[in-house]
């Protein structure tokens, strides 16, 4: 097994975004972006990190090259990415500002064994230090870093980084799938670029359309400015979650499948264990599902005993406003829900209904509470984790449709958010095989793992 050194850093870039005569909706040479309180809530959140693998056996010394091209003329669209996220003296909160020169730090590294391309991006469980290397680090300041990692005559991996403050999960993937459009149709190096980006992947920048009458976004940022303050202008990820599980040396990675077939027979099971009962209908989508069998899976794998465990959930707001928002609306524009549920019963018979049952009152909250209820609490205390004996959270979304990125080289082998080492969650995208299975990926501990594979196993 290659070891963390195994990476050579070859080179690395600075690319700027591609000077054009076209117009755009902000102008090339300055723009500052105004983050919102849906930002501001991710200021300190740890960064995030996935990687893509492809397989490219020729691997053509094109590759980076055109990576390089396509990406320039990708940050045309998404200038605030070649900008800096600042908190000056004089400005109330912290402020993404681009200015004409700013860049994106792409590194360029090379695979001491290539032959590892084949265990990093087809097995099932990895040890969970394998990836760090194949993921660049995030500058202070920086909205996001790149890396090409080469694998020669097997393929190469892109690692990214980003910083939550400045975008969530349905920006990010429109960004990495507007990079992959656009390199799709680049030559290389030097070559003009005249494809354009379909309705759906042109981001959207009004600010104005999130409103904050309440004022949360001056308030998040006073609270931010009294931790460890006073006057704490700092922008820069923590690594420390109150549920954070740090990585440990025998941690692995493991990715696990659950078919559409399998989907179905949760949702089977549920409907017949909830017949006779007069309870009201419980949430039965494949997220819903998916969520509450991994949570149950993981109580039981990791043998937690008494008290209630907590399963933290993200939920696209962009639709939910009042008024709506624009689907391609660039930064964050999620709110978070807690499932809370008596760890004796996720360990019973009917522990799935009663993981279900509590995510489904999470989610029906949004309507019945409104999807702002108790937002003036999410920074300075969102919720009380030290009561529960353990919180889950989840990281991405089989929406996302990750697989479905490709670059010119095909569709991506395996793609994992690396981050969920640091924060715990465990990942969900819609699989790689089509046909609505979603892939699911978690990091435990040796002894944990083999169990949780067991129960995902023999459950379905």
């Amino acid at each position: 097994m290659a070891q963390p050194n195994s990476v050579e850093v070859v080179k690395v870039c600075r690319v700027t975004p591609h000077q054009s005569s076209r117009d755009f909706a902000v102008p090339e040479d300055q723009y500052s972006l105004p983050l919102t309180f849906f930002d501001l809530v991710w200021l300190r959140f740890p960064i995030i990190q996935r990687v893509f693998f492809f397989e490219t056996p020729s691997c053509p010394n094109s590759i980076v090259s055109k990576l390089k091209t396509s990406l320039s003329h990708t940050l045309q669209h998404f200038l605030p990415l070649a900008g800096n996220l600042t908190w000056p003296q004089h400005s109330p909160t912290p402020v993404l500002g681009y200015v004409k020169g700013d860049a994106v730090s792409l590194t360029v590294a090379e695979y001491s064994n290539p032959e590892d391309f084949h265990h990093l991006s087809g097995s099932q469980f990895i040890d969970a230090e394998k990836y760090y290397p194949l993921v660049p680090q995030l500058e202070a300041s920086a909205s996001i870093a790149l890396q090409v990692t080469l694998f020669p005559n097997n393929g190469f991996s892109l690692g990214t980084v980003m910083h939550h403050a400045i975008m969530d999960g349905k920006s990010y993937t429109s960004f990495i799938k507007s990079w992959a459009r656009i390199c799709k149709h680049v030559a290389g190096s030097g070559s003009s670029c005249t494809v354009s980006l379909p309705e759906l992947l042109q981001p959207f920048y009004d600010r104005t359309v999130v409103q904050d009458p309440a004022g949360l976004g001056e308030l998040y940022s006073s609270q931010y400015l009294d931790d460890h303050g006073p006057n704490n202008r700092s922008v820069t990820p923590s690594n420390f979650l109150h549920f954070a599980v740090d990585v440990k040396p025998d941690s692995i990675r493991g990715t696990f499948e659950l078919t559409s077939a399998k989907i179905q027979a949760l949702r089977e099971h549920v409907i017949k264990t909830t017949m006779a009962s007069d309870s009201s209908p419980l949430h039965l989508s494949t997220f819903s599902l998916t969520c509450a069998f991994c949570w149950v899976c993981s109580v039981k794998a990791q043998e937690i005993k008494g008290g209630k465990t907590a399963l933290v959930l993200a939920v696209d707001a962009r639709a939910r406003l009042d008024p709506p928002i624009p689907a391609t609306y660039f930064g964050n524009c999620i709110v978070g829900r807690v499932a809370i549920a008596e760890t004796k019963g996720l360990l019973g018979e009917d522990g799935l209904v009663v993981a279900l049952s509590a995510i489904t009152e999470a989610l029906k909250s949004l309507e019945k509470n409104g999807i702002l209820n108790g937002a003036e609490s999410w920074v300075s205390n969102f919720i009380d984790f030290s009561q529960y004996e353990r919180v889950f959270s989840v990281a991405g979304s089989q929406r996302f449709e990750v697989y479905d990125t490709d670059f010119g080289w095909g569709r991506p082998k395996r793609t994992e958010v690396v981050s969920i080492g640091k924060t715990g969650a465990f990942s969900l995208s819609a699989s790689n095989n089509d046909g609505g299975a979603v892939e699911v990926g978690l990091v435990l501990k040796k002894q944990y793992m083999k169990a949780f594979a067991s129960l995902f196993a023999d459950a379905i």
